[in-house]
């Protein structure tokens, strides 16, 4: 008689599945880890005019011989978006369900839905029920912003009864990546440290900063000048106008003009040797007026009319 009795119980079980379509849908979501996999039946059942229940299935084709990369870097994201639904209470969880429908398994409702193209992600309302929608048409998920699952998540919970609760998992490699950084950065700050404790090289840094700056960089990048102009010319004409490749020239005439300045004020006057000191008269003199006299020069091709120069 028990032997009958479980027999008569198992022959049931599917009948009473069949009565209840829901049950059927939470037994299959929760043997699945929380996705449902889809046959032409199931996915009927799933998809039914009348159902206060909604769905997000994904339509995909993971076969290896089908070749979908875009399938195979999605699918994860998929599964941990069903994943994080599986935790919310039961009360909500079978409300909503998530589903994957392979290609080769649902071949003709890719043909009922005339979809040529995979993955994909459609949301089906429940149609009866106080999580019904005004319209029975699926949402389709927008691939615009990639196939990371915080944005499926994002979209997916406007559609489910309460939000999605998933959180990306912690990478475990940018930790990893930074412990191993640490004794490298302190290695090298240990032999960079004479060279940022060097007064010298703040004074160089700042020096330099002053040139390109004084020269015109900023107002070049406000403007979002050009480096040349269209006829290959680097000398824009006007107060107004100033292309980049003018700011790297003036600053190497005002580098050049400073450096022969600080060589007479600085290096000069403490030179032991008289012919030394008067070589390096000559030559920073010589420097400063032919530089000055590019400069001026410079100055005569943008502002035309300029009437002065000095060397040219």
């Amino acid at each position: 008689m028990n032997i009958l009795a479980c027999l008569l119980s198992l022959l049931l079980i599917p009948l009473s599945l069949a009565a209840n379509p829901h049950d059927e849908l939470v037994q299959l979501a929760k043997a699945g880890n929380g996705v449902i996999r889809l046959d032409e039946r199931v996915f009927d059942l799933l998809t039914a005019p009348k159902r206060n229940w909604s769905a997000s299935v994904h339509f995909t084709a993971l076969n290896p011989q089908r070749k979908c990369t875009p399938c195979k870097e999605f699918d994860p994201s998929f599964k941990a978006v069903a994943k994080a639904w599986s935790t919310v209470p039961k009360v909500h969880r079978d409300t909503h369900f998530f589903a994957t429908a392979e290609f080769d398994d649902t071949i003709k409702v890719f043909q009922k839905l005339q979809l040529n193209s995979a993955p994909l992600v459609h949301v089906y309302p429940a149609t009866e029920g106080p999580n019904a929608k005004s319209s029975a048409n699926p949402f389709k998920f927008d691939f615009s912003n990639g196939f990371e699952a915080g944005p499926l998540a994002e979209q997916l919970s406007i559609h489910t009864p309460i939000p999605i609760p998933y959180s990306a998992p912690i990478d475990w490699s940018k930790f990893g990546t930074f412990i191993s950084l640490i004794p490298i950065v302190t290695l090298i700050f240990r032999f960079i440290r004479p060279v940022i404790h060097n007064r010298w090289v703040w004074a160089a840094g700042t020096i330099l900063v002053s040139l390109i700056m004084t020269s015109g960089f900023m107002f070049t990048r406000i403007r979002g000048m050009p480096f040349v102009g269209n006829d290959g010319n680097w000398i824009a004409a006007g107060y107004q106008n100033q292309f980049g490749q003018e700011v790297q020239i003036v600053s190497m005439i005002y580098g050049i003009l400073a450096a022969s300045f600080l060589m007479l004020t600085i290096i000069t006057p403490y030179q032991k040797s008289a012919s030394r000191q008067r070589t390096q008269i000559y030559f920073c003199t010589f420097v400063n007026f032919l530089v000055f006299s590019i400069l001026i020069s410079l100055f005569r091709i943008k502002n035309r009319g300029y009437p002065f120069k000095l060397l040219f």
